[in-house]
């Protein structure tokens, strides 16, 4: 039986306008026990509330149905009932490991999800899950917290192809791709001075406690100059959420000057 807990984020463009009008505070999150506790005990630990959290107000529960078989004919028919053909795996070493359930969900409720919160965002929460042992059945044969690994979409015709999910106890850690939240463009000195943002990421992978887990991280501009690189190590993040596959004097972002001149002494 699963852990049961779930986060949200909000969308993308809410999230940065929120973010311009910075004076609006975002939800807090209940984080795990055993954080509250390393908290409490060590006054050198961070509080967990200086973090990004997500946002209650879209939080909701992943409904699935079992299916016994998968192959191309399934999934057709699945897909043409309004389901998506989708599998939930166990964890190991933040990734997928065994313990895998075929199951269904609802293409509208993962459309609405990806409207509402924005793909790279919904990959990076977490969702209370619940199976059900049939359509029009009230037994519950599974739950707990899940997060989504990967949406298959066909971009040709938008449709929904398949979704995977990696069970999310408390315990777990996961390898996240976090997206990076740039913001405060509008009070930067060098983009003032007629700089402009070079990005060079937009998400960054952690492994991640899986109360932990950011729905984003806030990168701020607003005192960089013309000229002037954030690197890995600036981001500020929980320190139990460990860097992958970079290193920390990578860079992340770049106050470059102005196009007009680079485009003039080019010339």
């Amino acid at each position: 039986m699963w852990a049961r807990k779930s986060h949200t984020v909000a969308p993308y463009n809410l999230i940065i306008q929120r973010c311009m009008r910075i004076q609006i505070p975002l939800t807090q999150r209940t984080f795990s026990q055993a954080a509250a506790v390393a908290v409490e005990e060590d006054p050198q630990q961070p509080n967990a509330d200086e973090y990004p959290k997500p946002d209650p107000k879209y939080s909701e529960i992943i409904r699935g149905l079992p299916r016994e078989s998968s192959g191309r004919l399934v999934a057709a028919k699945l897909r043409a009932k309004g389901r998506i053909p989708s599998i939930v795996f166990g964890c190991e070493n933040g990734e997928e490991g065994g313990n895998k359930k075929l199951i269904s969900v609802e293409t509208k409720q993962i459309r609405n999800l990806l409207r509402k919160v924005g793909e790279s965002f919904l990959l990076s929460r977490t969702f209370d899950m619940e199976v059900k042992a049939a359509p029009d059945s009230e037994e519950i044969v599974e739950k707990g917290r899940v997060l989504p690994r990967l949406i298959h979409i066909n971009r040709a015709t938008d449709e929904i192809v398949n979704v995977t999910f990696i069970r999310a106890p408390p315990h777990a850690q996961l390898r996240i791709d976090v997206p990076l939240l740039y913001r405060g463009a509008d009070a930067c000195q060098g983009i003032r001075k007629g700089g402009y943002l070079n990005t060079i990421r937009r998400t960054v992978k952690f492994l991640c406690p899986a109360d932990l887990i950011p729905p984003y991280i806030d990168v701020d501009l607003s005192e960089l100059d013309i000229g002037q690189t954030l690197l890995m190590r600036d981001l500020k993040v929980h320190p139990l959420l460990k860097l992958l596959k970079a290193k920390e004097d990578w860079p992340i972002c770049k106050i470059m000057g102005s196009k007009f001149k680079a485009q003039q002494a080019g010339s």
